[in-house]
């Protein structure tokens, strides 16, 4: 009872985070969650829980196909293909982890995904506010 109690709490506070959200925070919480499931996932590879295991990195997975399908190929040129094959590799190999049961795998893969959100984290707000506003949408607003 108590658990699903703080679970009903948690999505509700992640709608109140994503209403109010624009798209670059949007993306960080994507990745933050995708890399949360990986963690999740190697602790069930670890605890031998294969079911838990599965819909862990079925979410990682499903998340970072999200994130590559959201990319912009008009505006992003070069950089926009290296992320689509990085992600498309990310993806693979959490194919591979589900197969294999390894941990390792799991760790390549946060390790990369960790590393676009750090730089996606260090794009400095008014940049981000100024490219929001350059494609017609209100940065408070989301």
């Amino acid at each position: 009872m108590y658990n699903a109690k703080v679970k009903n709490y948690q999505k509700e506070a992640l709608k109140t985070r994503v209403a109010g959200a624009d798209r670059y925070e949007i993306i960080q919480m994507l990745m933050a969650g995708a890399i949360e499931k990986m963690v999740m996932s190697k602790v069930a590879i670890e605890k031998k829980h294969m079911e838990a295991k599965a819909e862990h990195l079925s979410k990682a997975t499903s998340i970072i196909e999200a994130l590559r399908g959201c990319l912009d190929f008009e505006v992003g040129g070069e950089v926009t293909e290296n992320l689509y094959a990085l992600y498309s590799y990310m993806i693979d190999r959490l194919v591979d982890a589900t197969i294999k049961n390894d941990p390792a795998i799991v760790d390549e893969v946060s390790n990369l995904l960790k590393e676009i959100k750090s730089a996606w984290d260090a794009i400095p707000h008014d940049i981000r506010e100024k490219t929001l506003s350059d494609n017609g949408i209100d940065a408070n607003v989301g």
